[in-house]
């Protein structure tokens, strides 16, 4: 497999594809724990939701909260800068994760428990 690589401030530096991956994992788990609340906390679902309600949410929800992991990997090279920028960097990596939990809580139970 070949490694490519971005340019940053004049020089090259290799993608660590690990990085997104295990920020994906991370991402997901979080996304995965946090639906599950919702979803198994049910204890008489309404009549009129589908017979399968729970699929959705517990696969949407942990697939864009993926994403928002890989969003926070994408700005560590922000992260590791000092100052101002490092804080910018962490204030945005976490509102970026939360709102795309938020989104995928939203959008997995849009139909059932989000009306």
């Amino acid at each position: 497999m070949q490694i490519r690589t971005e340019r940053i401030n004049s020089g090259y530096v290799p993608i660590q594809w690990g990085t997104y991956a295990k920020a994906m994992l991370i991402g997901a788990a979080i996304g995965l724990l946090a639906i599950s609340i919702f979803v198994f906390g049910v204890d008489s679902p309404n009549p009129a939701w589908p017979n399968n309600w729970q699929v959705k949410p517990l696969l949407l929800t942990p697939f864009v909260a993926a994403m928002g992991g890989a969003f926070f990997a994408f700005l560590a090279p922000m992260r590791r800068q000092s100052g101002w920028v490092m804080a910018l960097g962490y204030v945005m990596s976490i509102f970026g994760f939360v709102v795309a939990l938020w989104m995928g809580i939203i959008l997995g139970l849009n139909g059932t428990m989000w009306n």
